[in-house]
């Protein structure tokens, strides 16, 4: 009888929490995966990210914290091209920004950027995604942003499908509430094959150092 007051008790307490955890998803939070490494070193293939999506909410009570989207953000935001899928980059232009790049680095309105967070590849040049646009510079038009992966040589960005509406950005990443060391395939489609490797391989394949670690700019 003991037993099955404690169970019943705990089954109630996981109800609540479920209930509130999904309340809370809806309206203030979002969980998110990280199915590519365009982000690393920043964000991981496999961390599982908390999305505050009030953060960029529209708004002017000064209650909750409501903030523009500012150079070098990471957002989430509906793919443009398929806004079925989420996608996570790094703001580099707001409108009005004159942006370029040359050899790989990021010139923004006139001012060659320093980016301590980005990560280049021992990849062969290419002139497209290293001269971005190969002639002249491109203007960050009113409503629209230029995004950017942290992983420089292997981020498929604004260089090749163009802005992001401000009306499709989500919000930002704030916390890696998990982190699991799994291809991009498993990780876009949980399959059979990922059930089983995570029933193998839970606690040596999650990246325990990047538990609830805050996600900074």
């Amino acid at each position: 009888m003991k037993f099955a007051r404690e169970f019943a008790r705990q089954t109630a307490e996981w109800s609540a929490q479920i209930l509130i955890l999904i309340f809370a998803t809806t309206t203030v939070a979002l969980p998110c995966v990280i199915p590519s490494a365009s982000m690393e070193s920043t964000l991981m293939t496999g961390d599982h990210v908390i999305v505050d999506k009030l953060a960029y909410a529209p708004g002017d009570s000064g209650i909750l914290p409501y903030e523009a989207v500012k150079r070098g953000d990471i957002i989430v935001f509906r793919y443009p091209k398929d806004i079925r899928q989420n996608y996570v980059k790094r703001v580099i232009g707001i409108p009005g920004d004159r942006i370029h790049l040359e050899a790989g680095a990021v010139v923004r309105n006139g001012v060659k950027l320093t980016e301590p967070y980005i990560q280049h590849l021992d990849v062969p040049p290419d002139n497209y995604r290293d001269n971005f646009p190969v002639n002249g510079e491109i203007l960050v038009p009113e409503g629209q942003y230029f995004v950017l992966g942290d992983n420089r040589d292997n981020s498929e960005d604004s260089r090749y499908w163009g802005y992001v509406p401000r009306e499709n950005i989500i919000g930002k990443p704030v916390l890696i509430y998990w982190s699991y060391d799994a291809p991009t395939e498993d990780l876009m489609d949980f399959s059979m094959h990922h059930t089983v490797d995570l029933a193998l391989n839970f606690f040596t394949k999650t990246r325990w150092n990047r538990t609830f670690q805050l996600i900074r700019p």
